[in-house]
């Protein structure tokens, strides 16, 4: 398995030899290697068996950073990177040439980030490359939030895993770009809609899924649990299988149900704070996955704030009909 660690000095001689290290950041751990080696990121790709038509994302170390790998900055983003840098929010923009085809998926606009982990950001300061970074586990299973997730899923892969302990946000990051004259939003995540319209007014939230996505993060089925993955209410979903009689597991936001075992219940907010849920949210799928339950019954989140990204989630971790 690989080596946890906080030895900033050993990850930057592994990521010097081109080969990849688990990074923490606020919102979940990455998989990361020298974004400016194709080879390096084509790592990255085999190593969590993700598609190549899906893209990375770049993280860096600051704004000034950033402006090495894009061509223009427009002054709508300039404005949220400089208010939410370091943190959940990653930036859609015009790619320089330096930024290899294989990170962008040979398109034009390469996404960014300044990741908001004290460890992680002393990594990069220390580089004189930016790191692609998706999340740090096997394509299409539930995001890491921990050492133990990465070393559970890619520890024989890597050897390497900087130790940040728990991620703070819990859900990847808000990926924002332009069109036109307009900001659009392309993935929902830790930063809340309502933050950014406050720093630039009115947004066009685009989320979806897609077969051949333009920014990273948005294929139809992602952050899927191995188990039946079933949203609804969940009263109604319980009362049929308890009739079924097969074993479950509920992920509720709030309430506790006496019929379940408490061993094979999560509530993710006993107080129903939605920045709570999505702090816990792939811990607690990941712990449910690896109950004796058959399958994990779900309900969807109120659609306000956080509780929107949380649902977009929970959506393409459902068990399609």
């Amino acid at each position: 398995m690989a080596v946890i660690g906080q030895d900033i000095s050993q990850a930057k001689r592994i990521l010097d030899a081109g080969e990849l290290v688990a990074i923490p950041t606020e919102t979940v751990y990455g998989l990361a290697g020298n974004a400016l080696n194709p080879v390096a990121v084509a790592s990255i790709f085999e190593t969590k068996n993700r598609p190549s038509f899906d893209p990375l994302i770049i993280h860096v170390p600051s704004l000034v950073e950033a402006e090495n790998y894009v061509n223009d900055i427009p002054a709508a983003l300039r404005k949220l990177a400089e208010h939410f840098w370091p943190g959940p929010l990653t930036l859609l923009l015009p790619r320089k040439s330096n930024i290899p085809d294989i990170v962008t998926s040979g398109l034009d606009r390469v996404a960014v980030r300044v990741p908001d982990h004290p460890l992680t950001l002393e990594l990069l300061f220390q580089l004189d490359f930016p790191l692609a970074a998706p999340s740090a586990n096997p394509f299409g299973y539930i995001s890491p939030t921990s050492p133990k997730h990465v070393d559970a899923q890619l520890g024989e892969k890597i050897s390497y895993i900087l130790d940040g302990g728990k991620c703070k946000v819990g859900l990847e990051s808000t990926i924002v770009g332009m069109e036109e004259d307009e900001v659009v939003v392309y993935r929902l995540g830790g930063l809340d809609i309502s933050e950014i319209e406050g720093i630039v007014g009115k947004v066009i939230v685009k989320s979806h899924s897609s077969s051949n996505p333009q920014a990273p993060g948005l294929l139809e089925s992602h952050y899927a649990p191995t188990k039946p993955f079933l949203l609804g209410n969940l009263e109604t979903l319980i009362a049929d299988y308890l009739g079924k009689g097969i074993d479950f597991a509920v992920l509720s936001l709030a309430q506790t149900f006496p019929a379940v075992p408490v061993g094979n219940q999560i509530a993710l907010s006993p107080q129903a704070d939605l920045k709570e849920a999505a702090t816990h949210l792939f811990a607690a799928m990941r712990t449910l996955d690896e109950s004796n339950a058959v399958v994990i019954l779900a309900e969807l989140m109120p659609e306000e704030g956080l509780g929107k990204a949380i649902n977009d989630r929970l959506r393409r971790a459902a068990t399609k009909g």
